[in-house]
């Protein structure tokens, strides 16, 4: 396997076990303003996908009094509160990213919002490692749209042909192909079947260590 000059991480289900997380903080949300479970929100639809868009469905189907913003908020809180509580980097991941930091330019492209992709980067010193940061708000369009991979090309300096990405979701996976980039798919959301489509699919980040440094 042929060096690239970069390697694009997602954040959520990558870096951090914070999908069950998301999902908690949600359900929190819900209790707070009483919906408990009569939200008629499947979260797992959401997986890989922006907040923007769960709320925005939410919206749409209850028109709450709550506006767009508030509803980000509350759940942004309450996500960032958890993630410092839990520190839920996956096993591997940090020795990971410093090693390919020697060999490649990295950039983390995330649907999630800034203030809960500089929590995670705080865990470990990993914003260190990254000298581009995409997250949600830089974007009109989340994933599956290529958008936000290729904003963290153009600010890499790095052409799309030449970027692999780490993904675990399948809009994720849908998004970096979309933008022309390589994929490494690691299956901690999903199975491996359902990310096939990856050039790559994994199951451990030593996997990873082994194609992108010892090709």
């Amino acid at each position: 396997m042929q060096a690239s000059g970069a390697v694009i991480f997602d954040m959520d289900g990558v870096i951090v076990d914070s999908e069950p997380l998301h999902e908690h903080a949600f359900h929190d949300v819900m209790d707070q303003l009483g919906y408990g479970r009569n939200h008629t929100i499947r979260f797992t639809d959401y997986v890989g996908r922006s907040d923007y868009e769960l709320w925005e469905d939410f919206i749409a189907r209850h028109q709450p009094s709550q506006r767009l913003d508030e509803l980000l908020a509350l759940k942004r809180d309450r996500v960032i509160e958890l993630i410092r509580q839990h520190q839920p980097l996956f096993a591997g991941v940090s020795e990971l990213v410093a090693r390919l930091a020697a060999r490649y330019t990295l950039a983390l492209a995330s649907g999630s919002e800034r203030q809960v992709i500089e929590t995670v980067l705080k865990i470990k010193n990993l914003r260190r490692f990254f000298p581009v940061v995409v997250g949600a708000g830089d974007v009109q369009r989340g994933k599956p749209a290529p958008d936000i991979f290729l904003l963290a090309a153009e600010r890499l300096g790095v052409a799309p042909a030449e970027c692999w990405v780490i993904e675990d979701s399948k809009p994720g996976l849908a998004a970096a192909l979309a933008a022309g980039m390589r994929v490494i798919a690691i299956a901690n959301t999903h199975s491996a079947d359902e990310l096939r489509h990856a050039h790559q699919v994994t199951r451990t980040y030593a996997e990873i260590e082994q194609l992108l440094l010892n090709p």
